[in-house]
């Protein structure tokens, strides 16, 4: 009798790939690798790969082939949106999900379908990726909502905006968690308050998909998110996969803003008559792996249980700060002292006093196995916030990055959390915190590693790695 796999939140790390892969450490050194970089994006399920390889002997191009493959992967294609849709508990009469390569790509193609024109209004915010900030200012007027003393976005501020914009304002687009502190914004008091003087809002989904429960909700309750955008990467499928959810009557309007195959139901040398959307908005041979490979990571964080990856991450990140807030030498960016499973999600920003944020990242690789994020992440202007750097400070860094300078560039480390990792892999993280504050009082690794000024990375010093040892590089 065939048993069908049960995927827990016990049993999960079993079904990641690569997890705790043995890599080569400095002294020709081989370790089990720690990833603690999830909120960049996260190892591949196997069950994902697994589905990807029952599919590939169908393979085939979707939409008007006779053929069976072809037929086949239409119909799994199609059915793809329509199980992304219910995993957000979109409405299938008056949602659509948009396939795109990730978020970014979603939210440039909401800026272009608006048809903003320059006078109108879109209120964003401070903590947002660059990916929810660049993609508005040359299509219109950008103003950026306030944070409030908690971190998270100030609803009295947005109230001010909206008074005094009113009509001006035709979307508020915000995070629904940060990729720098975790926060988690209070999307639907959003919602709410701008659905009350007739404003859409659009939820930045990238970080809050994989680790909290999103539900659209129906039309007519207040609130309603209009549009989200989201990444496969983050959930546990492979790159180049992502979507947009919004209204169809927002993509029934107007041109795409890419044209071409799939776009269009006649063309003449006069006249476009365009599809109807999604394929109005999927131009050219879709990411049909990208699409399959979501749907099935979706099925098994359905099966987990979002409730209990939240549990579970939450738990490590309470554990992870319960610690670090005992270190003098840690500084930590958020307010530690009311936090909670409904306030943030699974990353940690900080700095050790008198290191590099650089020089931390390498030692954590290159000594002990772990995976980190540093830098700014993508969110200059909320790092600019967080470390309370003035004008002029930010001045004078632009003009050394411009110069392609990196010598002592701000910036943190960011630990972010997926739902696999174990608290005794945080147990190894804080020996090697311990470690690396104890034996920084002794210069000791400004003897051992050297700066990279035009990346600002740290490197070990007559140490290398030959990469063409692994994978495919000599097939």
């Amino acid at each position: 009798m065939f048993f069908k796999k049960k995927y827990t939140i016990k049993n999960i790390p079993k079904y990641i790939i690569g997890n705790r892969s043995k890599i080569p450490i400095i002294n020709q050194k081989m370790l089990e690798s720690i990833n603690f970089d999830n909120a960049a994006s996260t190892p591949i399920l196997q069950p994902v790969l697994e589905y990807i390889q029952d599919y590939l002997p169908w393979y085939s191009s979707v939409h008007r082939g006779t053929g069976f493959k072809s037929q086949l992967s239409t119909e799994l294609y199609d059915f793809c949106h329509e199980q992304v849709l219910n995993f957000f508990q979109g409405d299938f009469k008056k949602d659509i999900v948009i396939f795109t390569k990730n978020t970014t790509e979603a939210i440039n193609k909401l800026s272009y379908r608006l048809s903003l024109q320059e006078d109108d209004i879109v209120l964003t915010s401070i903590m947002e990726h660059h990916s929810n900030d660049l993609p508005w200012r040359k299509k219109c007027h950008v103003e950026y909502m306030q944070l409030n003393k908690q971190g998270t976005l100030d609803l009295n501020h947005i109230e001010n905006l909206i008074k005094k914009y009113g009509k001006k304002i035709k979307l508020i687009t915000f995070t629904g968690a940060s990729n720098v502190t975790g926060l988690i914004n209070p999307i639907y008091e959003i919602a709410q308050l701008a659905h009350a003087h007739g404003i859409p809002i659009m939820v930045d989904g990238a970080q809050l998909a994989p680790h909290r429960n999103i539900n659209m909700l129906p039309h007519d309750d207040p609130r309603h998110i209009d549009y989200l955008a989201f990444s496969a990467h983050k959930m546990y499928a492979p790159l180049g996969g992502g979507g947009l959810i919004g209204p169809k009557k927002t993509f029934k309007r107007g041109d795409p803003e890419y044209s071409g195959g799939g776009t269009i139901k006649s063309v003449t040398l006069q006249n476009i008559y365009w599809a109807d959307p999604p394929d109005k908005e999927e131009a050219g041979s879709p990411n049909t792996i990208g699409a399959i490979a979501l749907k099935k990571s979706m099925d098994i964080l359905k099966e987990i249980g979002i409730n209990s990856i939240a549990h579970h991450e939450f738990e490590l990140t309470h554990y992870l700060i319960s610690k670090l807030k005992k270190y003098p030498e840690i500084i930590l960016y958020e307010n530690i002292d009311s936090l909670s499973i409904d306030t943030k999600v699974g990353v940690v920003p900080f700095n050790i006093k008198g290191l590099n944020h650089a020089l931390v990242a390498a030692i954590l690789s290159y000594e002990y196995g772990i995976s980190v994020r540093n830098g700014c992440f993508c969110a200059h202007p909320y790092i600019h916030h967080l470390l309370k750097l003035s004008p002029q400070q930010i001045y004078m860094q632009q003009k050394q990055i411009l110069q392609s300078n990196y010598y002592h560039v701000v910036g943190m480390i960011r630990i972010s959390f997926g739902m696999y990792n174990q608290i005794e892999e945080i147990k190894h993280f804080l020996t090697a915190i311990e470690e690396i504050i104890q034996y920084s009082k002794k210069d000791y690794y400004q003897k051992r590693y050297y700066l990279d000024r035009k990346t600002g990375a740290y490197y070990p010093k007559n140490y290398s790695i030959d990469f063409q040892k692994y994978f495919l590089f000599n097939s």
